[in-house]
């Protein structure tokens, strides 16, 4: 028995030792402020119901009042998407200002000094943050005052370990531009910034957010998804081959299936978003760049 003592010991010491890891980080002291216009408010509704939507909005309420992620493990514990209306009591932007959110977007830490690293785009063109916030702080009636919440996070000893380990802000990336419209580069840059390589790619725990197409299994699919009512998804192959991906399909049948969820052999089910706000040109771009990535065979079987 006294033999058993320094390995328990040692199993109780190491999540003790990574919980105690690094979990505040510095955040910014700028003083930027987002510029308003009619046309950035426009961008950044685009953009917040194609990125933003997936996690905050509440499709029963038609607002950005938060829910709970679902796909995270139970194991892990339960994790909620944060309420982005105006409350003064539940919104967490209002507490924000406007430098912290762009830090927020761009690193994963919170105005508090906490990593999320759920909420990193640290492509995002300097523009497109602008838009994003500038729709936060508009009078858009899927932003107003909801003072309400949909529950608090609340991790695991497990999922605190995991979020430990992963606890490495990413660098805050400035003066990043949009690539041209209409462009392959432009796909590439929505791929990205849509988040279309988090689900269809190899695992959503080993994403190399810098550098999206060093992840592995990259495009190719097979991740598994909580759709409706809980039941298991299994994300597309989205690369160009022919026989396991998209490599048949026609650009008109590419945009019904992003904006309708209609592809040529069935209709695409949750937690697949509707990208209805997307400009036709958005969407072709996107169409032009997947023709571009290597072809991968990789067979998903449906679930």
């Amino acid at each position: 028995m006294k033999k058993l003592f320094p390995a328990i010991a040692l199993c109780l010491l190491i999540p003790a030792v990574i919980i105690g890891c690094k979990t505040r980080f510095d955040t910014t002291k700028s003083n930027y402020k987002a510029t308003n216009s009619s046309a950035s408010i426009d961008r950044g509704k685009e953009l917040a119901f194609s990125i933003c939507a997936g996690c905050h909005y509440d499709r029963h309420v038609n607002k950005f009042i938060g829910m709970q992620i679902r796909d995270v493990p139970g194991i892990a514990g339960k994790v909620y998407s944060a309420n982005l209306t105006h409350s003064k009591t539940n919104g967490v932007t209002a507490h924000y200002s406007d430098a912290e959110l762009k830090y927020l977007f761009k690193t994963g830490i919170a105005r508090d000094g906490r990593f999320l690293e759920y909420m990193l785009r640290p492509n995002m063109a300097d523009q497109d943050i602008n838009a994003i916030i500038a729709f936060l702080r508009s009078d858009d009636p899927s932003l107003a005052a909801a003072d309400t919440t949909a529950g608090r996070t609340r991790f695991t000893w497990i999922g605190k370990i995991y979020m430990s380990m992963h606890a490495k802000p990413l660098p805050f990336k400035e003066g990043v531009k949009l690539p041209a419209a209409n462009s392959v580069a432009m796909g590439y840059y929505l791929v990205d910034n849509l988040g279309c390589f988090h689900c269809h790619s190899g695992s959503l725990t080993k994403l190399n957010l810098l550098y999206p197409d060093q992840t592995k299994g990259y495009l190719a699919g097979g991740i598994k998804l909580k759709g409706a009512n809980g039941q298991k998804i299994t994300a597309s192959n989205i690369t160009p081959d022919k026989n396991t991906g998209i490599g048949d399909y026609t650009k008109e049948q590419f945009r019904a299936a992003l904006t309708d969820g209609r592809a040529p052999d069935r209709q695409l089910k949750p937690p697949m978003p509707r990208f209805r706000m997307l400009k036709t040109e958005e969407i072709d771009a996107i169409y032009d760049y997947l023709q571009t990535v290597p072809a991968v065979e990789h067979k998903i079987i449906s679930m």
